[in-house]
């Protein structure tokens, strides 16, 4: 039947697809013959390889005496990196180049550091998910994920005096067992059009609540958090830091708000540049870059159209990392590359201006970016001890970030978010509508008033493997969880929540239209 090639058709596409996705990116160096080089898979943007890639090379040349080439294969999002990355290992356990306690030769793999992404997913790296090996263990072989990462082997007074304390809010800033080291710091946070909010009457936002604001009905950006895993921390930020009940309350608030949902992260912060949104939640330096873009020259970032904020104690900051992969070409010159951008040159990368006649030079060498202003923020405290005047955001992640630990309903996020607001984001805006309408009439009867708002929170129940319905609730979490998980379970699930929501929705409307006709009569 037809049907059937589609899927070795995609297989095919991805085959030849791969090589182009993998194209040199911007900051990859023609290597003179003999060169050493380096190759780096990555997530960032091209502006990034640009200045990381010539700086690295410079720093070696002056403290190894030996020039380096690097060589960048992306940009590609973090879940297509560790497909590619396990699909290599797999192949190379299969071919023996893998032994079943990992030792393997350089050039095993193709790559030899994936700089960038969350600390979640270079924690897949570590785990060696989808990468099993066979070994023997009391006479019997059983199977075990080998990592796809190795150890940095710094000692670990090295590691005390560039990071001092191990921890980030209620992260790590490196692995413990150095599978991952963290080079900058990620935040998640509001993204804002401080015209159009002028235009509204509001304020720049200070909170995430700022976003359930009913004045905003239609102009919060959001991207999926199906699609998007950096939103989706950023919703389970918000989740665990104001609670089971606040946390979800807002976060339907503020998709009742919302103008779409989009697939795509870096999307919400262009749309408000552009006027298309107010507010929405965004990544640090998609926020702060869409910032720098449409700023004038020489303005002052504090009244640029367009601002960005990492709510103080409840936003998320999470550790950029980069990880030495196992059996890399070049797993010395790997080292090496960390050791770089842990260094004061390395790290004024980040958020340093352009080098220009007013930077500070520091062993000889003048500090910052020579060509794009990347707007991230450094790892090391010493950045914001020492240089904090010289930071083009002058924000001190460590006294910003969150330290209440998640509290483990990240899996809620997408289906739960799915139902009641992206799959419904037509009926549950309307509901939102004529709820905040009721709210805002004193004489709108209180009793009906009550009812809608139940309706419009209310949760649908699950059924349990005896039939009976669990309610949902932090009590209940784990035994739903553990259901969805069940095979074939979860999508029928997602049918039967998205049809409750919407019968909710529904039940509101009909409430407010009922009680605005018999008032009218």
């Amino acid at each position: 039947m037809t049907w059937r090639i589609f899927p070795l058709l995609g297989a095919f596409l991805l085959i030849i697809g791969v090589p182009f996705l993998l194209r040199p990116a911007g900051g990859t160096s023609a290597a003179a013959p003999g060169v050493p080089r380096l190759i780096i898979i990555t997530p960032h943007v091209s502006q990034i390889s640009a200045e990381f890639g010539p700086a690295f090379e410079a720093w070696h040349q002056r403290t190894y005496g030996s020039p380096v080439s690097v060589d960048w294969r992306g940009p590609l999002g973090t879940s297509e990196i560790l497909k590619l990355l396990q699909s290599q290992y797999v192949a190379a356990i299969q071919r023996g180049d893998i032994a079943p306690d990992g030792s393997c030769k350089p050039g095993t793999v193709d790559y030899d550091i994936v700089f960038g992404g969350g600390s979640f997913d270079h924690g897949r790296l570590k785990k060696g998910d989808g990468v099993v090996v066979k070994i023997e263990k009391d006479g019997k072989l059983v199977s075990k994920n080998l990592p796809m990462s190795i150890p940095a082997g710094f000692k670990q007074e090295t590691l005390d005096e560039l990071f001092g304390k191990n921890q980030i809010g209620s992260g790590f800033l490196y692995d413990p067992e150095q599978y991952w080291i963290g080079n900058a710091l990620s935040g998640f946070g509001i993204v804002f059009n401080r015209d159009l909010l002028a235009r509204l009457g509001l304020k720049d936002p200070t909170s995430f609540e700022d976003l359930g604001n009913p004045s905003l009905q239609g102009l919060v950006a959001l991207a999926d958090p199906r699609q998007s895993g950096s939103i989706s921390t950023a919703f389970d930020a918000v989740l665990s830091n104001y609670g089971w009940e606040k946390g979800w309350r807002l976060l339907r608030d503020m998709c009742a708000n919302a103008r779409y949902f989009t697939n795509s992260s870096t999307k919400p912060p262009i749309d408000i540049s552009l006027g298309e949104g107010a507010m929405g939640l965004a990544i640090d330096f998609y926020g702060r870059s869409q910032a720098q873009a449409i700023a004038r020259p020489g303005e002052d970032p504090a009244h640029v159209r367009v601002g960005y904020i990492d709510p103080k104690g409840t936003a998320s900051i999470d550790a950029d990392p980069i990880s030495i992969l196992r059996g890399g070409p070049n797993p010395e010159i790997a080292k090496r590359f960390v050791e770089f951008v842990l260094t004061i040159e390395g790290q004024a990368l980040w958020n340093f201006p352009i080098q220009n006649a007013a930077s500070p030079v520091y062993n000889g060498i003048k500090l910052g970016p020579k060509h794009y202003e990347l707007r991230r923020m450094p790892i090391r405290r010493v950045m914001y001890e020492k240089y904090f005047d010289n930071l083009i955001d002058r924000v001190n992640p460590y006294e910003l970030a969150s330290t209440v630990k998640p509290a483990g309903w990240r899996a809620a996020i997408g289906i739960m978010m799915g139902a009641f607001a992206i799959d419904n984001s037509h009926e549950q805006r309307e509901a939102w509508r004529v709820l905040n309408l009721a709210r805002a009439s004193s004489s709108f009867p209180r009793d009906t008033l009550a009812e809608m708002e139940r309706l419009f929170y209310s949760w649908p129940e699950t059924p349990g493997a005896d039939g009976k319905p669990i309610a949902f609730t932090p009590d209940t979490f784990s035994q739903i969880s553990e259901i969805w998980r069940r095979p074939g379970a979860q999508r029928p699930l997602e049918i039967q929540y998205t049809k409750f929501f919407k019968s909710q929705y529904e039940r509101v409307l009909q409430l407010y239209e009922h009680a605005t006709r018999k008032a009218a009569s």
